[in-house]
């Protein structure tokens, strides 16, 4: 899949389904999603949750870091791209990144806004690895996503503490392509 592939998609679904649980996987396929970021399972589970996924059609990201007995190196890596076959992943390290984009695969870099520094560090880092897609968290923050839109042309994400339409609404509205949510409840929102 091509980058600009996966922009259009957001641009029209505009809605993430974060699925953090395994009881969950089949749940977020019941909604019209921008795909699917899978934050749970474990190196043994994943090809499959992945195939279940990509035969529905469905955009998948992994999230290295949340999945179980996978080391985070090269070779960790190309057993990714080459036998799970995501349509990307998401990591907040940097290197991770850099050598997913080697492999082919679709880069999201999430950034935790916890202070200036951390926006500045973050948008330094943005520049060394170019992600495909920047997820900023927490989502709650609006007003952030129009200043680190206004610094990168880089497509923005958010998610993180968010419990209404109306929070997903103002992200939108501040400049994210689409909004991740880990509540099930919100995967169904209408969104413009």
């Amino acid at each position: 899949m091509q980058k600009e592939e996966l922009y259009a998609r957001l641009a029209e679904y505009k809605k993430i389904a974060s699925v953090k649980h395994v009881k969950y996987i089949e749940k977020a396929l019941e909604h019209k999603l921008g795909g699917v970021f899978l934050l749970t399972g474990n190196i043994g589970a994943l090809k499959r949750y992945v195939d279940f996924y990509k035969k529905q059609q469905q955009l998948v990201f992994l999230h290295l870091e949340k999945i179980g007995g996978l080391q985070l190196d090269r070779e960790g890596l190309e057993f990714i791209a080459k036998y799970v076959k995501p349509t990307g992943i998401i990591s907040t390290k940097g290197t991770i990144i850099k050598h997913a984009k080697k492999h082919n695969l679709l880069t999201i870099q999430r950034l935790f806004l916890i202070d200036s520094d951390a926006l500045d560090n973050g948008l330094a880092s943005l520049e060394e690895t170019k992600p495909d897609a920047i997820e900023i968290m927490p989502g709650i923050i609006p007003q952030m996503i129009a200043k680190v839109k206004n610094r990168t042309s880089i497509p923005i994400i958010t998610g993180g503490l968010l419990e209404t339409r109306e929070q997903m609404q103002a992200a939108i509205a501040n400049g994210a392509i689409a909004v991740s949510a880990g509540n099930p409840n919100l995967w169904g929102a209408e969104l413009s």
